[in-house]
């Protein structure tokens, strides 16, 4: 059953706010900066995401996926898949940064799970019910104004005591102008609804200002318009879908990566002059396999790649222990090795871009996870 608070901010989106992936959920925060967590749902490749050229084993394992596009030499070891070429420009402005051989405590390959426990926080799948972002919205100022609320679900993420919701644009046509009045004027006297139904039909104004759609430009155009408001969010999420190739991987992951390259681009040009107070970060429940498959894709693995982007990072690096690609070093024989964890990466970027103490970061988000310290020096002083 959905409860009235919610069915009343779905209603004030007509047909047009019903859930639909990727999705975009948001909380109020009273500070400048700007955090925006993007989760890759279906285990992104960060073997081809960012590519190991450096590393002698990587052309026997990955030659069939490389092809004949260089991509972006970022050092002596990595190279950018050729379909971010804005995330690329990023990093030579010293505004991207990646984090390789990254993982969260999970090893099993469940999609589920993985994504349970990155969104958590915890050691294992469903330990913690509540979500690290939410938490984290609890370590800051608040403005007194509740996030905002517009359709009846969120990530697991930003579930938690700090009241969220989300909103993702639909296909589906809008309520009539001719509903929205007579709504309007049925709860206009209402003293508990009339508040609830107020932010509502803002929110869908700000939305529509925007242009909302599906594609992952106007999902980034649609992020920025909500942050820029003065009095509104400072946290957003955005889940993006399709990241599990098992099969003909090098056509379906170049055009990920496109659609996240112009998710990035969008966010960064219509942010204007917050972006320099913006933090965003990517990341992807687990990795995939070192070799490829016989369907010419790449199966559940361990190790991945985490980005970094924005105004606020500090970028123009890849940080990384790298293990190695030989049988040897591999995890399990199968997989990239992981060499640090997500966890200790979140705590560090999240204290550094709300100027928060790392340690009490890492004790309030990830309380069961306390083998490692908080990275530092991700974002500029």
């Amino acid at each position: 059953m959905i409860a009235r608070r919610q069915f009343l901010s779905v209603a004030a989106l007509g047909a047009g706010a019903l859930f639909v992936t990727p999705g975009l959920a948001l909380a109020t925060a009273a500070t400048e900066r700007r955090f925006v967590f993007i989760i890759q749902r279906g285990a992104a490749d960060g073997l081809d995401i960012l590519r190991p050229v450096g590393d002698p084993a990587f052309a026997s394992l990955r030659g069939a996926l490389v092809g004949d596009a260089a991509g972006t030499k970022l050092d002596s070891m990595f190279t950018l898949h050729p379909a971010m070429l804005e995330t690329a420009k990023m990093y030579s402005q010293g505004q991207a940064l990646f984090i390789h051989a990254v993982a969260s405590p999970y090893r099993d390959r469940s999609h589920f799970d993985g994504q349970n426990v990155l969104e958590t926080g915890g050691m294992q799948p469903y330990a913690v019910r509540d979500g690290w972002l939410n938490r984290l919205i609890t370590m800051l100022p608040r403005t007194g104004e509740e996030a905002i609320a517009i359709a009846p679900t969120v990530p697991t993420a930003l579930r938690g005591t700090v009241q969220v919701a989300s909103y993702a644009p639909s296909a589906l046509p809008h309520a009539a102008d001719d509903l929205m009045t007579r709504v309007t004027a049925l709860y206009d006297a209402d003293p508990q609804l009339h508040a609830v139904w107020s932010a509502a039909l803002e929110t869908k104004g700000l939305a529509t200002n925007a242009g909302a759609a599906q594609n992952p430009a106007s999902l980034g155009r649609l992020t920025a318009n909500f942050l820029v408001k003065p009095s509104g969010p400072r946290i957003a999420m955005l889940e993006t879908l399709g990241w599990d190739t098992h099969n003909a991987q090098k056509g379906r992951l170049a055009n990920q990566l496109k659609n996240l390259d112009a998710m990035l681009a969008a966010l960064r040009d219509s942010l204007g002059p917050v972006w320099t107070q913006t933090t965003v970060l990517v990341a992807t429940e687990f990795g995939r396999t070192a070799a490829v498959n016989g369907t010419g894709g790449t199966d559940h693995g361990t190790g991945s790649v985490a980005m970094l982007v924005g105004g606020a990072v500090n970028g123009g690096r890849v940080m990384c222990d790298w293990p190695g690609l030989s049988p040897a070093k591999l995890y399990q024989a199968r997989d990239l090795r992981p060499t640090s964890r997500l966890d200790a990466l979140i705590a560090g970027v999240v204290a550094g871009s709300f100027a928060l103490d790392p340690e009490r970061v890492g004790r309030k988000l990830f309380a069961q996870a306390t083998s490692e310290r908080p990275m530092s020096g991700l974002i500029r002083v």
